[in-house]
C-alpha cells in the first residue's frame, strides 16, 4: 500500500508540473495550448535517450527541458499570427505529429516495441527506497517551481503577461512587443512539460508512443480548470484531484459488485465524468476561485 501511494503521490506532481505550465501559458497570457503532451514526451525521450549513453540523469533531464523550449520555438511564433482557434489546431496536430515520430522511428525511440530499461532516478542511492526518492525529489522540484513562477506572475513582467491575456491591442498601443512575449512564455511553459517529462521516464523506466496522446494533454486542462484557471495553487489542486478521481474510480467494483470486470471501465469513466461535472456546477471558478495567486 505504501508504494501505491508512492507511486500516485509522484504521478500526481508530475501532472502539477504539466498544469503549472499550461497554465502559465493559458491563463496568465491566455495561449490556447491543446499540444501540450508532445512537449512532456520530447523532454522524456531525450532524458531517457541520453541516460542510456552514460549522460548523467540531471544532465538528460535539463537537455530534455532545453529541447521541449527550442521544439515550441515555431509554434509560439505562429501564435502572433493565429487566432486561439488556430493555434489549438496546430498545438495539436504538432503534437500528433511527435507521437507518430516515436512510433515510427525504431532506430531512436524502439517505435511500437516501446523504450524499456531507463535508469530510475536513484537507481545508485545507498539509503532509502528508490521510490521515496524519486517523490521528496520531484516535491522539491515542484515546490521550487511553484514559487518561482508564482513570483514571476507578481512582478512588473507577469503583470504585463496577464494584461496580453485580457487587452493585447492595449498592450501594443503602449509600444510593447506582445509577439516576443507570447513566444517566452509558451516557450518557458514547454520547458516544464520538458522537465514534467523527464521524472515521467525514470519512475516509469519504460516509454512508448501510446503513453502521449491526446487525452493527456486533456486530462492537464482538467486539472487546471477543476482547480482554477489563473491561479497557481490551482494547477497544483486540481492535478490532486484529477489523479485521485482517476485512481478512487478503480474502487468502484469494491462498492458495486454486481457489475462484470468489462463494464466497469465504462462505469469508472461514468464515475469521473460525473465528479467532474458536479465541480463545475458547485465550483464554476475552479475550487482555488477566480482570484489569482
Amino acid at each position: 500500500m505504501e508504494s501505491y501511494l508512492i507511486a500516485i503521490g509522484t504521478v500526481a506532481l508530475i501532472y502539477a508540473l504539466l498544469a503549472i505550465g499550461l497554465n502559465l501559458q493559458y491563463g496568465f497570457i491566455g495561449m490556447v495550448n491543446f499540444g501540450h503532451v508532445a512537449f512532456f514526451a520530447i523532454g522524456a525521450y531525450t532524458s531517457a535517450l541520453l541516460s542510456a549513453e552514460g549522460v548523467p540523469i540531471l544532465i538528460g533531464m535539463l537537455a530534455g527541458a532545453v529541447l521541449a523550449a527550442l521544439s515550441a520555438l515555431p509554434l509560439s511564433m505562429l501564435s502572433a499570427r493565429l487566432s486561439d482557434d488556430y493555434l489549438a489546431i496546430v498545438t495539436l496536430g504538432f503534437s500528433e505529429t511527435v507521437r507518430i515520430f516515436i512510433q515510427e522511428e525504431n532506430w531512436l525511440t524502439g517505435g511500437i516495441q516501446g523504450l524499456p530499461g531507463i535508469p530510475p532516478l536513484f537507481g545508485s542511492a545507498p539509503f532509502g527506497p528508490t521510490g521515496l526518492l524519486t517523490l521528496i525529489a520531484i516535491s522539491a522540484c515542484v515546490a521550487c517551481v511553484y514559487y518561482a513562477i508564482r513570483h514571476l506572475t507578481r512582478s512588473p513582467y507577469g503583470r504585463l503577461i496577464q494584461a496580453i491575456r485580457d487587452n493585447e491591442a492595449a498592450v501594443q498601443s503602449l509600444g510593447k512587443n506582445t509577439s516576443w512575449l507570447k513566444i517566452q512564455v509558451f516557450m518557458l511553459g514547454a520547458a516544464l512539460a520538458g522537465i514534467a517529462g523527464g521524472f515521467y521516464a525514470h519512475f516509469m523506466s519504460y516509454l512508448s508512443a501510446d503513453q502521449f496522446v491526446p487525452l493527456v494533454t486533456f486530462y492537464v486542462w482538467v486539472a487546471i480548470i477543476i482547480g482554477g484557471v489563473g491561479r497557481m495553487s490551482g494547477a497544483l489542486v486540481g492535478s490532486l484531484l484529477l489523479i485521485a478521481f482517476l485512481e478512487g474510480s478503480r474502487f468502484a467494483r469494491d462498492i458495486l459488485p454486481g457489475i462484470a470486470e468489462v463494464e466497469m471501465a465504462s462505469v469508472r469513466l461514468g464515475l469521473i465524468g460525473l465528479a467532474l461535472i458536479l465541480c463545475t456546477i458547485y465550483f464554476p471558478n475552479g475550487i482555488m476561485g477566480k482570484e489569482r495567486t
